[in-house]
């Protein structure tokens, strides 16, 4: 009983805490003449991915890394036809030139990245597969690459500084709602994911299902709320950066940093889950270059959420 009560205050607590989160981020983003997407890209991104981090540095210090690599590509799977698709059905998301002409390809690129780091030990006649630390820390090096993309494009991008400067409360003020955000997210993320861990067990299903399914969907919570919350006041670039940037962000600093703690063994299986993030970024692409306009319309919403069920219902007759 205590662990549906907990699971239920979760939730009420990732809601609450994306809805601060999106607000303190955006006034202290404005303030630092930043645009809706980079902050969506990093401030948004860092603080919804909390969970996604925390659960995989858990798991790699346990040796769960089955729970860790499927707890990312499940997420990143989430993230685009679940996230995007469920965003897009409350407003229509404009895509900015740069999210699919870089930010979109650069996320294809590091989930490619970690498919040839996972399975590049089939060239050598082996079957033990792993991510190595080395390899960690070569994702975490292009992770490194993408920041400074992002803080070269905050620099092009940055918005005229306002007629009247905000005073240092309202400063003091955004910090303290993206502080309580972020321990919202990470308290309610935590709780969602503990008690959906457990009853799932209780289950006896493996921790790769665990992994691809209830625990990548609790630590998408704070990802969906977030951009369903800003997609609903109209930040939707904010939405779209958050999704994007939070993919980037699962596999080069999530997975780069679970394998420098310890190198996460690799089953052939998932590379079949790749490949479904790999469809899910050629729909989204193929959102972008169909139609008179980069959109993503509430009718390409319905088919990414439809699309995401179906590979739910593939997941259970698998697991």
């Amino acid at each position: 009983m205590l662990t549906y009560l907990l699971l239920l205050l979760g939730f009420l607590l990732l809601i609450k805490g994306a809805d601060l989160l999106v607000i303190g981020a955006s006034a202290i983003g404005k303030r630092m003449h930043l645009s809706d997407i980079i902050i969506g890209l990093t401030i948004v991104s860092f603080g919804t991915s909390l969970p996604e981090l925390l659960v995989n540095i858990m798991a790699s210090f346990g040796g769960s890394s089955e729970l860790a690599i499927g707890n990312v590509l499940g997420s990143n799977v989430a993230n685009i036809l679940l996230i995007l698709g469920a965003a897009a059905i409350i407003r229509p998301l404009p895509i900015m030139r740069n999210t699919y002409i870089v930010e979109i390809p650069f996320s294809l690129t590091a989930t490619l990245l970690v498919a040839l780091f996972a399975n590049y030990h089939l060239f050598e006649d082996s079957t033990n597969l792993f991510i190595s630390r080395i390899d960690g820390g070569l994702l975490l090096l292009f992770f490194s690459i993408f920041m400074a993309y992002i803080y070269y494009v905050s620099k092009q991008h940055s918005t005229p500084p306002p007629v009247e400067e905000a005073k240092p409360t309202n400063l003091a003020k955004s910090m303290l709602y993206i502080l309580a955000g972020i321990v919202g997210l990470y308290i309610g993320g935590k709780w969602v994911v503990d008690g959906a861990v457990v009853i799932a067990a209780d289950l006896g299903m493996s921790q790769t299902f665990i992994g691809l399914t209830v625990v990548a969907i609790g630590t998408s919570l704070p990802e969906l709320a977030t951009s369903m919350l800003a997609a609903s006041k109209g930040n939707t670039n904010i939405a779209v950066g958050n999704a994007v940037g939070s993919n980037i962000f699962n596999v080069l600093w999530i997975l780069g940093l679970s394998a420098v703690i310890k190198p996460l063994q690799y089953f052939a299986i998932s590379n079949f889950d790749i490949v479904i993030i790999i469809l899910a970024s050629t729909m989204l692409m193929m959102a972008v270059v169909i139609g008179r306009k980069p959109v993503i319309s509430r009718w390409e919403g319905i088919w990414f959420l439809l699309t995401y069920s179906a590979y739910m219902i593939f997941l259970v007759n698998r697991g």
